[in-house]
C-alpha cells in the first residue's frame, strides 16, 4: 500500500518505517496483506481481519487486536476493552521502534490470524 490512505498521508519517515515494520511482522507471521478501510488499515489473514491500525502518529503506530476474549496476561496491550454487544474483545497495542515486536507481540500476531481468535 503506497502511503495515500490517509492514515499514512504526509507522515514522516519514521512513522511510516514503523508502519512497514509492523506490517511485516505480521507478514512474516502468516499475515496475507492489508485492506485500506475508511479510517484505519486492516490486517488480513485467513480467516479476515487479524488486526486494524488505527494510528499512525509521528513516532509510534497503533493498532487493535479483536478476539473473542480478554488475554490479561501479557506486557504489549496498554488496554483490554470488550466491544458492547459484541463477543469482542480489543486488545490496544502501541508500537513506538521496531524492537517492540518481540516474540510475545509475535505470538499474538500469530494467535489473531488463526480463523475462529
Amino acid at each position: 500500500m503506497s502511503d495515500t490512505h490517509p492514515l499514512l498521508k504526509g507522515k514522516s519517515s519514521e512513522a511510516l518505517a514503523l508502519y512497514a515494520a509492523f506490517l511485516e511482522a505480521f507478514k512474516q507471521e502468516g499475515a496475507t496483506g492489508e485492506e485500506p478501510l475508511k479510517s484505519m488499515i486492516a490486517i488480513n489473514g485467513r480467516g479476515g481481519h487479524a488486526a486494524y491500525v488505527t494510528q499512525v502518529g509521528k513516532n509510534f503506530v497503533h493498532a487493535v487486536f479483536p478476539f473473542p476474549r480478554a488475554f490479561p496476561d501479557n506486557l504489549c496491550f496498554q488496554k483490554i476493552a470488550p466491544v458492547p454487544g459484541q463477543q469482542q474483545v480489543n486488545h490496544h497495542f502501541r508500537m513506538l521502534s521496531a524492537d517492540d515486536l518481540n516474540d510475545e507481540v509475535r505470538s499474538f500476531m500469530r494467535r489473531a490470524l488463526e480463523p475462529g481468535e
